[in-house]
């Protein structure tokens, strides 16, 4: 499972990267580090991009982008 396939509201734990594309480790300076909790918030019209939040901070990413950080244990964050 990855960032993108979370569902609005959902939190999961960054497992792994995959930095070869470009990007990735511009936003690995922002906080989607391995071991980070992130938040999907919401997806603007269409799909891309994603909000997420990351240690209190909110982060618009691609689509593509977020399909290359690796989560798990997803649950409903209220």
């Amino acid at each position: 499972m990855t960032i993108a396939d979370l569902k609005p509201g959902q939190t999961a734990r960054i497992q792994s990267i995959d930095t070869r594309l470009p990007g990735v480790v511009r936003l690995m300076v922002l906080g989607l580090v391995e071991g980070a909790d992130v938040r999907f918030r919401h997806a603007a019209i269409g799909g891309d991009p994603l909000e997420v939040s990351v240690f209190g901070a909110a982060i618009s990413i691609r689509k593509e982008q977020a399909r290359q950080f690796q989560v798990a244990g997803a649950s409903a964050h209220g």
